[in-house]
């Protein structure tokens, strides 16, 4: 408006030189806003995470999750038949629990000093001592248990056998069976929204199971088309949103009381982790095959967008996030070619190379 009457409001002689004033404030003011768009307090409001160092563990084979304790200051790692125990303040290796067969998950229930493992090549639960990782008992699960959880309003532990297709629920304070929830499809990641419901992604189902905490019912079975294959799953206490990552490069956003899939924005190739931080109120899928890590924020109500694409390593496909420093820890290594595929195996995964395995660290 100030600009239209210095333009517009002179009729003299002097017309011209105030129209070509006027025309140069505008470029002026309008270069000014270009520029602030661009400058470091907006850039500040976006994610700008990258990769800042990375923790050598070495050691053979391949890996699947990861857990924090952020009260205790731990990073569980799987690590074939051994759990990998890195102290995120040194971001040192500390310790190790070996003697197992094929690591998957570990959960941690801090307020019962203990942990609980998915030995998938054992069909069986491990328990161990938070303080000394002393293995304390073993307790039999389904076939292939995989992703595994500590949900803290039963006090039970979930653990979820691939190849079986169900549940085993461990009671935690007493390390024995409680019961076994029938899924109807393979099982992958797990999460709790501490209230008495547990999700879980169902991968040859592209669905998401919502379970009962306390009663081990299955409340509801939520369709997640379009997106397909889900692997890892992440959720957001605050706004009730589950963060499901899919094999056809999306992510379901779903709402996690109507079971909607609200909205599905892209990621990168080859997920198999999610994770939320509450605080930064942003999503992140690690996407293994294209190297990527991929963050999601929600852009407007109801919206999600991905505003940061990070180039982190090929197979850095699982992760964890430390919530109380905001730093993401994710796993890979340098690897060989892929050994012929097998009617057992038909997709086989490049193979490792020796002492090479690490955790790549990122942070904002």
């Amino acid at each position: 408006m100030i600009l239209s009457s210095i333009a517009f409001s002179k009729s003299s002689a002097g017309e011209s030189k105030l129209d070509t004033r006027a025309m140069r404030i505008s470029a002026f003011l309008f270069f000014c806003c270009a520029f602030l768009a661009r400058s470091p307090s907006v850039v500040a409001q976006s994610p700008g995470y990258k990769v800042t160092g990375s923790i050598q563990v070495g050691g053979t084979g391949g890996w699947d999750y990861l857990s924090v304790d952020a009260a205790a200051r731990r990073l569980y790692v799987s690590h074939t038949s051994k759990v990998e125990v890195i102290d995120l303040d040194s971001q040192k290796p500390v310790g190790q629990i070996s003697g197992l067969t094929r690591i998957h998950g570990i959960a941690i229930a801090d307020d019962l000093d203990r942990g609980f493992i998915s030995d998938g090549g054992a069909n069986q639960i491990v328990e161990f001592n938070l303080k000394d990782l002393a293995v304390q008992k073993k307790i039999p699960a389904g076939t292939n248990p995989d992703g595994i959880l500590y949900d803290s309003f039963s006090k039970r532990v979930f653990a979820f056998n691939g190849r079986s297709q169900d549940a085993t629920v461990v009671d935690a304070a007493l390390a024995t069976v409680a019961g076994t929830i029938k899924l109807g499809g393979k099982p992958e990641f797990p999460v709790s929204d501490e209230r008495g419901s547990v999700f879980v992604n169902i991968e040859d189902k592209s669905e998401i199971i919502k379970l009962n905490a306390k009663t081990l019912a299955v409340e509801a079975h939520w369709p997640l088309a379009p997106c397909d294959a889900p692997s890892g799953l992440a959720f957001d206490k605050a706004d009730r949103r589950l963060f499901s990552v899919c094999d056809n490069k999306m992510m379901a956003v779903v709402d996690a009381d109507s079971g909607k899939v609200v909205a599905t924005p892209a990621i990168g190739e080859g997920p198999d982790a999610a994770a939320f931080d509450p605080a930064a109120k942003v999503a992140f899928s690690s996407n293994g095959e294209s190297g990527t890590l991929t963050v999601i924020r929600q852009t407007t109500k109801g919206t999600y967008s991905p505003v940061q694409t990070l180039q982190t390593a090929e197979g850095a496909r699982t992760m964890a996030l430390d919530e109380r420093t905001h730093k993401i820890y994710l796993a890979t290594a340098d690897f060989g070619p892929a050994p012929e595929a097998t009617a057992a195996n038909a997709h086989p995964r490049p193979v490792p190379q020796p002492g090479t395995f690490r955790l790549l660290i990122v942070s904002r």
